[in-house]
């Protein structure tokens, strides 16, 4: 099956504003995120960012926790795994289970697994699933956000969620975003009580302009306030200059 029929198949069984995309504008999608995440690299889809508890794969850079450990993040790549086996793939049997690295270290000493993970995260097939992962990701996110918004602010975040998805531009950056920093729900993905997922993002759009650009200024003002509120010696400032680079080019 052509690359393209596949993912066209995959995106008519989805059911939200993702699904407006057509299958040329899902691959690009899944690129611009690689190219996001890991400058598109084979590399990068397996990674273990200094200052991080957990190692980063695939082209959304999704979280992986050694095992026994959990921090205040969503997990993913877990949930990923599941849908390779969904669609047919097969993904390397210990990959199937907690990571089985403690360290960024224990994993530079590993190469042959991280080769072997590289390997198949590469497959174009498994791309696809990758950004059928992405897409499925935003379709579930605005019942999400609504459930758990303020009442002041549930119109204000669905108009300006459906104004981002009437467009393949707004539709990217939506896609970006909530895999970049989550749906903003989750009370553990929180400084000083303040989120920095797409809620809040959505929350701070005026709601009288273009609305990829003022869903770019809002990210980059929700991305410095969460460097503010963080805890020091996580040094989170090292990362601001990318993080609002990223957002900017939406």
């Amino acid at each position: 099956m052509k690359p393209l029929c596949f993912l066209f198949i995959l995106l008519m069984s989805a059911t939200g504003f993702a699904a407006n995309l057509s299958p040329a504008e899902a691959q690009r999608v899944g690129r611009m995120v690689w190219k996001n995440e890991c400058a598109g690299t084979v590399e990068g889809l397996v990674s273990w960012n200094k200052g991080e508890e957990f190692p980063s794969l695939g082209i959304g850079h999704f979280i992986w926790y050694p095992t026994n450990k959990r921090g205040p993040f969503d997990e993913s790549f877990p949930r990923l795994v599941v849908l390779f086996a969904e669609r047919g793939l097969k993904p390397p049997a210990w990959a199937r289970g907690a990571a089985p690295w403690q360290t960024s270290a224990e994993m530079a000493r590993d190469p042959a697994r991280v080769k072997e993970l590289r390997g198949f995260l590469s497959q174009p097939k498994a791309i696809e699933v990758q950004t059928e992962f992405l897409i499925q990701r935003l379709d579930a996110a605005l019942p999400k956000m609504l459930e758990v918004a303020p009442a002041s602010s549930r119109s204000r975040v669905r108009k300006n969620f459906e104004r981002l998805s009437a467009t393949p531009a707004g539709i990217f950056a939506l896609i970006d975003y909530v895999n970049f920093k989550g749906e903003g729900i989750l009370p553990t993905e929180r400084y000083k009580g303040e989120g920095w997922g797409l809620l809040q993002v959505l929350e701070g759009m005026r709601g009288d302009g273009d609305a990829v650009r003022e869903f770019s200024d809002s990210a980059k003002q929700v991305l410095a306030r969460r460097v503010r509120n963080s805890p020091p010696e996580r040094g989170e400032g090292r990362w601001l200059p990318g993080w609002q680079a990223r957002v900017g080019r939406y």
